[in-house]
């Protein structure tokens, strides 16, 4: 490889058919990123942990409380889970990568880590690793039921750190629109008002639509994952409407909110959201946060952007504004174009999301 950034699906599946990934299926494959789906072995442990340096998950399990736990009852709200992934990774030295959940795995409140043996961090896969793949999951709001070959997180690989510093970016947004204001307009750098610096894009609240999101309220009915299109959503969330200027967050309540801006990912970057700093307020804005090249950009740049979902969970008791800043996203360059994009991949979930949208089970 003699092109440096984020790896495109093409790359990815060279590395399958070279075993530097085993167990994956090429349906699986996005236009930068990677499924990882669920074995048959999965435990209930005693809580979340990570491994030391050099230290195999298999042996650390050894240490810790845990039992088996059979795919045909649910998993436990608020209780912690540890599955075996089907992906085994062989990487070349130089490779490297991230995981993130799920779109339709955030927005359900189901909390997911990826573990990599001899990793202390989560969702961490360094240069040239070599094993098994483990996923930590945690049903925050209600029970869920899943099974063998399910989806919950994803793989992206990366032979450099190709993010953008903040004078890439004001580059970068003078020759091609990444952001559109609601008229479908192109925010150029300069109208960006709040910045942290960093290359990254500071996205506001959207409060003008009669229903400005959802409000997750627990239920101890359970969830299937395989069900798609088939809840429907007063089943789990009540709808938040619109009431002035904003809108009252409780402390640990889960939320399901949209962006102002409309959000264009084009064919040679890709883009992640990142935490908000705290000195912005204390909550946490996503917990999906990868976005696929060709995201809110159509086939050839005809589209005007898409507004990005957020899952939201406040540690305070907060009052939010119409166009206050609530999330954070960074752009990556592509090592090279992807061979198919996000907008025109047939099995793309949320092509249509103009709003605060709940994942793939719901009915509209």
């Amino acid at each position: 490889m003699d092109k440096f950034g984020a790896l495109p699906c093409q790359e990815m599946k060279r590395m399958m058919k070279e075993r530097n990934i085993s167990g994956g299926k090429e349906e699986n494959v996005n236009p930068a990123s990677l499924d990882l789906s669920l074995s048959e072995e999965i435990l209930r442990v005693e809580g979340i942990f990570l491994p030391h340096p050099g230290e195999k998950i298999d042996s650390l399990i050894k240490n810790i409380q845990h039992s088996r736990h059979d795919f045909s009852y649910p998993l436990e709200q608020n209780v912690t889970y540890l599955a075996k992934l089907n992906e085994e990774l062989s990487l070349p030295e130089g490779v490297f990568g991230f995981c993130n959940p799920k779109s339709s795995t955030g927005r359900v409140d189901v909390h997911v880590r990826v573990l990599a043996d001899g990793v202390s961090r989560y969702d961490v896969i360094p240069h040239g690793y070599q094993g098994p793949l483990w996923l930590i999951i945690n049903p925050k709001s209600f029970p869920i039921k899943i099974s063998v070959g399910e989806k919950l997180a994803q793989l992206r690989l990366f032979n450099q750190d190709t993010s953008l510093t903040e004078e890439e970016l004001k580059e970068t947004m003078t020759e091609k629109p990444l952001i559109f204001d609601s008229d479908g307009l192109p925010i150029g750098y300069e109208r960006i008002k709040i910045k942290d610096g960093d290359g990254s894009i500071i996205l506001r609240l959207d409060l003008e639509q009669e229903v400005v999101g959802y409000e997750c309220f627990g239920s101890n009915k359970v969830m299937d994952f395989s069900k798609r299109g088939f809840y429907s959503p007063d089943e789990f969330f009540r709808k938040i409407k619109k009431e002035g200027e904003c809108i009252y967050l409780k402390r640990g309540g889960f939320y399901i909110l949209s962006t102002r801006e409309a959000v264009s990912v084009p064919p040679d970057f890709a883009c992640e959201m990142a935490p908000m700093d705290a000195r912005s307020g204390e909550f946490r804005s996503h917990y999906a946060g990868f976005i696929d090249p060709g995201w809110g950009y159509g086939k050839e740049g005809e589209v005007n952007g898409r507004p990005l979902t957020l899952e939201v969970r406040p540690f305070e008791d907060m009052v939010v504004r119409h166009k206050q800043a609530i999330a954070k996203i960074k752009y990556e360059r592509m090592s090279e174009i992807p061979e198919v994009l996000y907008d025109v991949v047939s099995t793309s979930n949320y092509t249509s999301q103009s709003k605060a949208k709940l994942s793939k089970h719901f009915t509209e």
